[in-house]
């Protein structure tokens, strides 16, 4: 039977740890699938080698508290090093004994090649011309662990892994509920239409950067870069098309003037009325069912000269007919035979207010030359006594 002497027994300690200073060694390889990686063995002793990879950021943690924090470099792991942890753990043998706690890496290298999309149309509000449109977007955006402690605290928890996935996955669905608001806001400011939206692709990408720094930075992540790809929209679309329309509209109405606009719209219609081949039937039917045609062809005619009436002008019958202002009404309209017979029964006057097709506004019959002859070759009305 040995009996090996304290001496025996302190210098094989000795030579076992001097073992162990050397094979111990805490690192984890960088690469771009992990964010976040817990180093295996929770059984550290003061000697081990720790190496910190360029991009890594390593902390010590004990009963889910951060203790120390190590940036890129490489460390012989002692009391003077970690001294935060070293407070709270119990240290013999001149602290050369194993100690309980573990080690996690955060990978802060640059990640630039992340995609987003729409998976299906948002729909986006034109500021300009109000109208809702259907749209896809799609593009990439970079990122960086910037604070790795605040990410470590608010994300990672007690994860023995986080995958870049996982981040990348929660920010796609933070882009796309934000990509509604951030389009109609940037084309609100800059006073373009969602029509001219892939002229503003690279300002639609600096701005959509600055609205969504502070949504990553919450979780100690920094956004490098923000890249709108594309904007699509599809130009059979209803809405697409309705959109094209109300810009030319108003394209139209800034040239020629909201009066002569709606002039022009409805010599459009009496035109289109005119060789409507149904029948002034069918023209009556189309200003609502149960209206004369003769008071709706002088309300027609009412909103064309006297827009402020805020009627629509009349539908006119095939041939040339004539509209009256009789105590303070339009009526018609009539043609020059019924015209002549009210001027001969003095029913109207030289004072009398017409107005035909071509006129631009109401004239005293006396002041038209289509009744020039009508009122020479007539008597005045017989003076009153």
């Amino acid at each position: 039977m040995y009996v090996y002497s304290s001496a025996w027994y302190s210098n094989t300690l000795f030579v076992i740890l001097i073992i162990m200073k050397i094979v111990d060694v805490i690192s984890w390889e960088v690469n771009e699938l992990e964010l976040v990686h817990k180093f295996e063995s929770d059984g550290l002793r003061l000697g081990s080698q720790l190496i910190v990879y360029p991009g890594q950021t390593a902390f010590f943690i004990k009963g889910g508290k951060i203790y120390d924090e190590f940036t890129s470099g490489t460390y012989i792991i002692n009391s003077e090093n970690i001294p935060l942890l070293g407070k709270v753990i119990n240290i013999p043998f001149d602290g050369e004994t194993p100690f309980k706690a573990e080690v996690w890496f955060v990978n802060a290298i640059s990640l630039l090649n992340n995609k987003w999309g729409t998976m299906t149309p948002i729909q986006v509000e034109d500021p300009k011309y109000d109208v809702i449109v259907p749209i896809r977007a799609y593009g990439q955006y970079g990122f960086h662990i910037d604070n790795p402690r605040l990410f470590l605290e608010k994300i990672v928890g007690n994860m023995s892994s986080f995958e870049t996935i996982k981040v990348i996955d929660y920010f796609k669905g933070v882009i796309l509920s934000k990509l509604n608001n951030i389009i109609y806001d940037a084309l609100k400011q800059s006073g373009h239409s969602v029509l001219t939206i892939s002229s503003q692709i690279e300002s639609l990408s600096v701005y959509a950067q600055s609205c969504l720094t502070q949504d990553f930075a919450n979780y100690g992540i920094n956004i490098e870069l923000f890249n709108i790809i594309s904007i699509s929209i599809k130009e059979d679309d209803p809405s697409y098309i309705r959109l094209k329309e109300t810009k030319d509209a108003k394209a139209r109405i800034n040239v020629m003037g909201r009066e002569d606009y709606q002039m022009t719209r409805s010599f459009d219609v009496l035109e289109k009325a005119a060789n409507n081949h149904s029948g002034m039937s069918g023209a009556a039917m189309g200003i609502g069912a149960g209206i004369g045609l003769g008071n709706a062809a002088a309300k027609l005619v009412s909103g064309i000269i006297n827009p402020q009436t805020g009627d629509t002008p009349p539908i006119l019958s095939p041939g040339k007919t004539y509209f009256l202002v009789l105590n303070g009404q339009q009526q018609g309209g009539y043609d020059i035979t019924k015209i002549e017979e009210m001027y001969k029964s003095q029913v109207i006057n030289g004072d009398t207010l017409v107005w035909t097709k071509g006129m631009l506004q109401w004239q005293k019959m006396s002041e038209c030359k289509d009744f020039d002859d009508l009122i020479s070759n007539c008597p005045p009305p017989i003076p009153q006594p």
